[in-house]
């Protein structure tokens, strides 16, 4: 991965409820860059969510809503506290710096604008962003398989669970477990295991989930989880299947298997509409239970359950 070519246009936001100033700012960055404008604090908040940009360009003196409070209140929600904040301001006051640093901006641009202080400021944020994104993409991929681990599971989980829960939208979890990987480890070794499980993530979940809101992960040693927002029990057992299937047609032989004379994998599959009376682990729990019930009656198949609304 190059952190120097992006495979896409970056987004910006230019937040500032004077247009001589907007007019000036898309000049400058529109050819360049993806650029979103917003007048006013709130309508900022509300873009920031559903566009997601790179970088926000923020004017301080705003009327109802100035800069400190829409800094504020993207640094206390998790989901935007990462974005990178420039403020605009005609202010050179030291003080006023500081406090937009404390903020957690990173840079002050002053008006009026100079515009290759501009471009090279915003250029420069932009880069220092793709690494910190390229780092942290590091820190939640499993190193054997890939894809995603554990840690990048359990935050996907608990952000979809509040969406479902706002939305008012059906949560589908399967849960996977290669069956008898200790007697395929045993009698293989442990590098044919590694390989065993490399192949399960590559061949046995390709091409199946494509929004970008699923997710495949590495749950942990032979388990692994797929995370389906939006997913009605139908659709997530119909996935199920095709992993379940995918993995059969690999025929990656296990001698020691009392299942196949190849490796299979069992599934348990839960769908609920969630609530605030439940946490997200209510969710592992019920896949987890259905996961079970596959292996005791036979494993190499798929079982669910669908909770409805809690």
């Amino acid at each position: 991965m190059s952190l120097n070519q992006p495979h896409h246009k970056h987004k910006i936001l230019v937040v500032d409820d004077t247009e001589t100033n907007i007019d000036v700012l898309l000049e400058l960055l529109d050819p360049l860059y993806e650029v979103s404008v917003a007048l006013d604090g709130r309508t900022a908040l509300d873009l920031v969510v559903k566009e997601r940009p790179d970088i926000i360009l923020l004017d301080v003196m705003m009327p109802e809503m100035d800069g400190w409070t829409v800094c504020r209140a993207l640094k206390e929600n998790d989901a935007t506290r990462d974005i990178p904040v420039v403020f605009l301001t005609a202010r050179g006051q030291t003080d006023d710096e500081l406090k937009g640093f404390e903020l957690g901006a990173v840079d002050y641009i002053t008006k009026p604008f100079a515009g290759v202080v501009v471009q090279a400021r915003v250029k420069t944020h932009l880069e220092l962003k793709s690494q910190r994104d390229y780092l942290a993409s590091l820190s939640t991929l499993d190193g054997l398989t890939g894809i995603p681990n554990r840690r990048r599971f359990d935050a996907a989980l608990g952000h979809e669970w509040q969406r479902a829960i706002r939305g008012n939208m059906a949560l589908s979890l399967i849960l996977m477990d290669v069956d008898h990987f200790k007697a395929y480890n045993d009698n293989y070794g442990h590098a044919a295991g590694d390989e065993c499980l490399r192949r399960v993530a590559k061949d046995g979940f390709r091409r199946v989930v494509h929004r970008a809101a699923d997710l495949v992960a590495r749950y942990g040693g032979e388990e692994f989880v797929c995370l389906l927002p939006d997913t009605d029990h139908a659709g997530a057992r119909h996935v199920a299947e095709v992993f379940r299937s995918n993995l059969e047609a690999i025929h990656l032989p296990h001698a020691y298997s009392s299942v196949a004379p190849h490796v299979t994998m069992s599934l348990g599959v839960a769908t609920v509409i969630p609530s605030t009376d439940h946490k997200p682990l209510f969710l592992i729990e019920k896949a987890d239970s259905q996961l079970y019930l596959s292996k005791k009656n036979g494993r190499n198949r798929v079982t669910g359950v669908d909770l409805g609304r809690l």
